[in-house]
């Protein structure tokens, strides 16, 4: 059993940055992938980026450039690093750790872009 606990998130103004942070309790080195997804209010939940276990990434086109997603195998921990951040970033963003029979989820962390 994996837990995942999101940090990092809180309110900044427009064109600000944060940087997420998701801890597993277990290694991160045997996921498939990790992802960071986001859900905004009245709206379902979507990916934002995602990583796998040979460091290919792939991102949301709403986020390319703006966002980086990273994983440090050392640590157990997934990084998402947001830049130019927009109103439109405003969400609970949660982490997400894979491996072929089963999926884990964080609890969530809020973001709120907003000046």
């Amino acid at each position: 059993q994996v837990q995942l606990v999101e940090s990092g998130g809180g309110l900044v103004q427009p064109g600000g940055s944060l940087r997420l942070s998701c801890a597993a309790s277990g290694s991160i080195f045997s996921m498939n992938f990790m992802g960071w997804y986001r859900q905004a209010p009245g709206k379902e939940r979507e990916l934002v980026a995602v990583i796998t276990s040979g460091g290919s990434t792939n991102y949301a086109d709403s986020v390319k450039g703006r966002f980086t997603i990273s994983r440090d195998n050392a640590k157990n921990t997934l990084y998402l690093q947001m830049n130019s951040l927009k109103p439109e970033d405003t969400a609970v963003y949660y982490c997400n750790a894979n491996i072929i029979t089963a999926t884990w989820w964080g609890q969530g962390t809020q973001v709120t872009v907003s000046s």
